[in-house]
């Protein structure tokens, strides 16, 4: 039997039970603070099971223990950054969710994978990590797919073609500094390089750092949760159904790419234990200047944490 928790049941985390309802996993959980806001969404969800054809038990709760036992963990509890509120502000007030779910995971359910998705990614893989005393390859930031897809996108869009037929790979932080790699993207096998001129292939490139901006811009208060909930679908798939996955993750580095003691996003092979082995490829100078300029900021996010956060 398969089970799957989400924590938080905004507009992530209830789209996201929504598509990981559609891989017709037996059990999802659904946790929130707010009391009615995760059973209301879980019962809308069945109502619906008969027209969308899928059969999972889907439970809405206000109590962590009801997350016992879960294969994989998805946390996206978190607060969009408001008017009037600095970015430290932002960190202090999700570095504190982030840090009682991880706890309740670790009490409840200590052998899950965990999935997150809360911003700032990078960052609060790193909490939940501390907190929770998880296995490096058991926590993992949903980054790089979603980033991934909004550059397929792109470029399918540019040369009018499937959208399922571009692969693509982005590396870095999740944030303005990410590195997609044209050299490793591809058209039904093709190589990007030889379907795109350089310079249209830079302006796609700049737009999937600004993608998720984009969106918030459109719509002044919140953010993107559509391609977020399927990317953080598409993670919860190759776990549980242990499909060996290739994709790139915000992982814990030790050396990989150069880089030590923290979460960055590169390419791992992603299965039913979660991150099951780093994929290390061969950068150019300039890829490899890029991926050191991402985990920089990454590294600057990390330092503003420790002026306030300490584990426990």
């Amino acid at each position: 039997m398969s089970k799957v928790s989400v924590i938080g049941a905004g507009n992530v985390g209830a789209t996201a039970v929504y598509y990981i309802a559609e891989k017709n996993v037996d059990e999802i959980v659904m946790v929130d603070v707010v009391e009615g806001l995760p059973q209301s969404k879980a019962i809308d969800f069945l109502h619906a099971a008969p027209l969308r054809k899928y059969n999972t038990n889907i439970i809405g709760t206000n109590d962590y223990a009801d997350i016992a036992d879960s294969d994989v963990v998805v946390l996206t509890a978190g607060i969009p950054r408001k008017p009037g509120m600095d970015r430290m502000d932002l960190l202090k007030t999700n570095v504190a969710i982030a840090k009682t779910a991880a706890q309740a995971i670790a009490t409840y359910a200590p052998n899950a994978v965990v999935i997150v998705v809360s911003n700032p990614l990078d960052v609060i893989s790193m909490v939940v990590l501390r907190e929770g005393g998880f296995a490096l390859k058991r926590v993992v930031g949903m980054a790089g797919i979603l980033d991934a897809t909004r550059f397929r996108y792109f470029i399918a869009e540019k040369l009018n073609v499937l959208p399922g037929d571009v692969m693509a790979m982005v590396l870095g932080g999740h944030g303005d500094t990410m590195v997609p790699l044209p050299r490793y993207t591809s058209v039904a096998g093709f190589p990007l390089t030889q379907l795109m001129p350089a310079d249209e292939i830079e302006k796609l490139v700049q737009r999937t750092r600004t993608g998720g901006a984009e969106i918030v811009n459109y719509l002044k208060r919140g953010s993107a949760y559509y391609a977020p909930g399927a990317s953080a679908a598409k993670m919860v798939d190759a776990v549980v159904n242990d499909e060996k996955r290739i994709c790139a993750a915000s992982v814990y580095l030790r050396g990989e790419y150069g880089h030590s003691d923290i979460f960055l996003g590169v390419p791992v092979l992603l299965g039913r234990n979660g991150v099951e082995r780093i994929i290390e490829l061969e950068l150019t100078p300039e890829e490899q200047q890029q991926l050191d300029e991402s985990a920089r900021a990454v590294k600057e996010g990390v330092t503003n944490l420790e002026t306030f956060y300490r584990p426990g």
